[in-house]
Protein backbone atom coordinates (compact mmCIF):
# COMPACT_ATOMS: atom_id res chain seq x y z
CA UNK A 1 0.00 0.00 0.00
CA UNK A 2 1.27 3.34 -0.56
CA UNK A 3 0.49 6.75 1.32
CA UNK A 4 0.17 10.00 -0.99
CA UNK A 5 1.27 13.08 -0.15
CA UNK A 6 -2.17 14.71 0.31
CA UNK A 7 -3.19 11.68 2.10
CA UNK A 8 0.07 12.23 4.89
CA UNK A 9 -0.95 16.03 5.11
CA UNK A 10 -4.43 17.78 4.76
CA UNK A 11 -6.10 15.04 6.28
CA UNK A 12 -3.53 15.26 9.33
CA UNK A 13 -3.56 18.85 9.46
CA UNK A 14 -7.59 19.06 9.31
CA UNK A 15 -7.99 16.22 12.20
CA UNK A 16 -5.78 18.19 14.41
CA UNK A 17 -7.30 21.46 13.78
CA UNK A 18 -10.53 20.09 14.69
CA UNK A 19 -8.94 18.79 17.60
CA UNK A 20 -7.25 22.08 18.48
CA UNK A 21 -11.11 23.48 17.94
CA UNK A 22 -12.39 21.01 20.54
CA UNK A 23 -9.44 22.36 23.34
CA UNK A 24 -10.37 25.82 22.49
CA UNK A 25 -13.93 25.36 22.97
CA UNK A 26 -12.86 23.39 26.80
CA UNK A 27 -10.55 26.67 27.20
CA UNK A 28 -13.04 28.85 26.52
CA UNK A 29 -15.66 27.17 29.10
CA UNK A 30 -13.11 26.56 31.26
CA UNK A 31 -12.41 30.42 31.75
CA UNK A 32 -16.12 31.03 31.55
CA UNK A 33 -16.71 28.97 34.83
CA UNK A 34 -13.60 30.19 36.35
CA UNK A 35 -15.11 33.77 35.84
CA UNK A 36 -12.28 35.30 34.08
CA UNK A 37 -11.29 36.53 30.55
CA UNK A 38 -9.66 35.00 27.39
CA UNK A 39 -7.16 37.36 28.18
CA UNK A 40 -5.08 35.82 30.99
CA UNK A 41 -5.08 32.26 29.87
CA UNK A 42 -3.85 33.61 26.50
CA UNK A 43 -1.39 35.54 27.24
CA UNK A 44 -0.08 32.27 29.36
CA UNK A 45 3.60 30.87 28.39
CA UNK A 46 5.12 27.49 29.51
CA UNK A 47 8.33 29.39 29.80
CA UNK A 48 9.12 33.37 29.43
CA UNK A 49 11.13 33.48 26.41
CA UNK A 50 8.27 30.85 24.09
CA UNK A 51 5.39 32.09 22.38
CA UNK A 52 2.24 32.85 24.11
CA UNK A 53 -0.58 30.63 24.03
CA UNK A 54 -2.21 32.88 21.35
CA UNK A 55 0.71 32.83 18.91
CA UNK A 56 1.14 29.08 19.30
CA UNK A 57 -2.61 28.52 18.60
CA UNK A 58 -2.00 30.64 15.44
CA UNK A 59 1.16 29.61 14.44
CA UNK A 60 0.06 25.94 14.59
CA UNK A 61 -3.02 26.80 12.34
CA UNK A 62 -0.77 29.28 10.07
CA UNK A 63 1.40 26.16 9.39
CA UNK A 64 -1.44 24.43 8.00
CA UNK A 65 -1.50 26.63 5.25
CA UNK A 66 2.23 27.54 5.22
CA UNK A 67 2.58 23.73 4.48
CA UNK A 68 0.19 23.23 1.64
CA UNK A 69 0.24 26.10 -0.17
CA UNK A 70 3.58 26.04 -1.65
CA UNK A 71 3.16 22.62 -2.13
CA UNK A 72 -0.02 22.82 -4.16
CA UNK A 73 1.33 26.22 -6.06
CA UNK A 74 -0.91 28.40 -4.13
CA UNK A 75 -0.40 31.54 -2.22
CA UNK A 76 -0.82 31.11 1.25
CA UNK A 77 -3.89 32.36 2.33
CA UNK A 78 -4.38 35.16 4.66
CA UNK A 79 -6.18 34.47 7.59
CA UNK A 80 -8.79 36.45 9.41
CA UNK A 81 -7.44 39.15 11.63
CA UNK A 82 -7.64 38.94 15.95
CA UNK A 83 -6.25 36.40 18.28
CA UNK A 84 -7.56 38.20 21.09
CA UNK A 85 -10.27 35.75 22.38
CA UNK A 86 -11.24 32.05 21.74
CA UNK A 87 -13.83 33.42 18.80
CA UNK A 88 -11.19 34.85 17.09
CA UNK A 89 -8.81 31.73 17.29
CA UNK A 90 -11.63 29.20 16.72
CA UNK A 91 -12.81 31.38 13.29
CA UNK A 92 -8.97 30.92 12.09
CA UNK A 93 -9.48 26.93 12.49
CA UNK A 94 -12.65 27.22 10.64
CA UNK A 95 -10.89 29.76 7.66
CA UNK A 96 -7.98 27.28 7.75
CA UNK A 97 -10.59 24.00 7.63
CA UNK A 98 -12.51 25.40 4.76
CA UNK A 99 -9.39 25.93 2.79
CA UNK A 100 -7.32 22.83 3.29
CA UNK A 101 -10.79 21.43 2.08
CA UNK A 102 -10.58 23.00 -1.32
CA UNK A 103 -7.34 21.70 -1.77
CA UNK A 104 -7.32 18.85 -4.40
CA UNK A 105 -5.34 15.74 -3.97
CA UNK A 106 -3.51 15.97 -6.90
CA UNK A 107 -2.09 19.62 -6.36
CA UNK A 108 -0.54 18.40 -3.43
CA UNK A 109 0.53 14.94 -4.64
CA UNK A 110 1.64 16.67 -7.99
CA UNK A 111 3.90 19.00 -5.56
CA UNK A 112 6.22 16.13 -4.03
CA UNK A 113 9.42 17.35 -6.36
CA UNK A 114 8.60 21.11 -6.44
CA UNK A 115 11.57 23.39 -5.17
CA UNK A 116 10.17 25.06 -2.03
CA UNK A 117 12.35 27.62 -0.28
CA UNK A 118 11.44 28.67 3.36
CA UNK A 119 12.88 30.36 6.40
CA UNK A 120 13.24 28.44 9.80
CA UNK A 121 13.20 30.97 12.19
CA UNK A 122 16.94 32.78 10.82
CA UNK A 123 17.91 30.31 8.64
CA UNK A 124 17.51 28.96 4.85
CA UNK A 125 16.21 26.28 3.59
CA UNK A 126 14.99 24.86 0.21
CA UNK A 127 13.71 21.14 0.53
CA UNK A 128 11.12 19.43 -2.44
CA UNK A 129 7.73 19.72 -1.66
CA UNK A 130 7.47 16.34 0.36
CA UNK A 131 10.09 17.12 2.06
CA UNK A 132 9.08 20.07 3.09
CA UNK A 133 5.78 19.11 4.48
CA UNK A 134 6.92 15.70 6.59
CA UNK A 135 9.61 16.92 7.52
CA UNK A 136 9.75 20.35 7.98
CA UNK A 137 5.90 21.33 8.06
CA UNK A 138 4.38 18.79 10.13
CA UNK A 139 6.63 19.02 12.48
CA UNK A 140 6.55 22.18 13.41
CA UNK A 141 2.66 22.00 13.06
CA UNK A 142 2.68 19.38 15.70
CA UNK A 143 5.44 20.98 18.02
CA UNK A 144 3.11 24.15 18.02
CA UNK A 145 0.12 22.32 18.50
CA UNK A 146 1.61 20.40 21.50
CA UNK A 147 2.69 23.57 23.29
CA UNK A 148 -0.35 25.13 23.13
CA UNK A 149 -2.15 22.19 24.81
CA UNK A 150 0.52 22.06 27.61
CA UNK A 151 0.30 25.56 28.30
CA UNK A 152 -3.66 24.88 28.68
CA UNK A 153 -2.82 21.93 30.50
CA UNK A 154 -0.17 23.97 32.82
CA UNK A 155 -3.40 26.46 33.41
CA UNK A 156 -5.81 24.03 34.97
CA UNK A 157 -7.90 23.69 31.94
CA UNK A 158 -9.33 19.87 32.07
CA UNK A 159 -7.44 18.17 29.00
CA UNK A 160 -5.93 15.12 28.67
CA UNK A 161 -4.72 12.56 25.12
CA UNK A 162 -7.90 12.21 24.31
CA UNK A 163 -8.96 16.01 23.69
CA UNK A 164 -5.13 15.92 21.68
CA UNK A 165 -5.71 13.08 19.16
CA UNK A 166 -9.07 11.84 19.46
CA UNK A 167 -8.37 8.18 19.82
CA UNK A 168 -7.81 7.51 23.38
CA UNK A 169 -10.03 6.76 25.91
CA UNK A 170 -10.04 6.49 29.91
CA UNK A 171 -12.02 6.11 32.53
CA UNK A 172 -12.72 9.07 34.81
CA UNK A 173 -9.89 9.06 37.86
CA UNK A 174 -8.01 6.78 35.51
CA UNK A 175 -4.27 7.15 35.97
CA UNK A 176 -0.97 5.39 34.99
CA UNK A 177 0.73 4.05 37.62
CA UNK A 178 4.09 6.15 38.47
CA UNK A 179 7.25 3.89 37.05
CA UNK A 180 10.52 4.43 39.66
CA UNK A 181 14.21 4.76 38.25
Amino acid sequence: MTCSLYTASVPVFSRYLRQLDTMLDKAARHVSEQRGGDATLLAARLAPDMFPLRQQISTAIGFSLRACAPVAARAVPVMPPGDADFAALRARIAFALAWLADLPPDQIDGGATRTITTMAGQATHTLNGADYLLHYALPNFFFHLGMAYAILRAQGVPLGKPDFDGFHAYAPGFSFPLVSS
